[in-house]
């Protein structure tokens, strides 16, 4: 069902301050900047091998990236794992009784498709399934 880790979400306060670190220090690729409304974030992502980092900026102080900022702090958001058919995997979690936020899946940045477990079901970790392209 799962095929890689596609990135691992940081919530972060500010892209412009956090961005440097990543591209500038640690070297990864930068793909650009990408507002997701429906989530009330700004995304940035970077590249590292086949798997990406991806820093959460909240737009607005009801996104649920800023309740998580002021209960935890700048951190790991969620892990996202890549899989081939999001509609099968959902159905698959849901009919083994795993706790899902997301239903149905909906759009994520850079043109994917994402589904979000709770994290009652992963042990505490937020845990995504993404499908790349639509």
């Amino acid at each position: 069902m799962l095929t890689k880790i596609n990135h691992i979400g940081v919530a972060v306060k500010s892209l412009e301050e956090s961005l440097p670190f990543y591209r500038d220090h640690l070297g990864m690729s930068f793909a650009g900047i990408e507002t997701v409304d429906e989530q009330k974030v700004r995304v940035a992502m970077l590249q590292i091998g086949e798997s990406k980092i991806e820093l959460l900026e909240p737009t607005s102080e009801d996104s649920p990236v800023a309740k998580f900022l002021e209960k935890n702090g700048s951190g790991i958001h969620h892990i996202a794992y890549e899989v081939e058919d999001i509609e099968a995997a959902i159905a698959k979690l849901t009919a083994e009784g795993v706790r899902m936020i997301d239903q149905t899946p909906r759009c994520g940045a850079h043109d994917t498709r994402i589904a979000f477990l709770h994290p009652k079901s992963s042990a505490g970790v937020l845990t995504e399934l993404c499908q790349c392209g639509h």
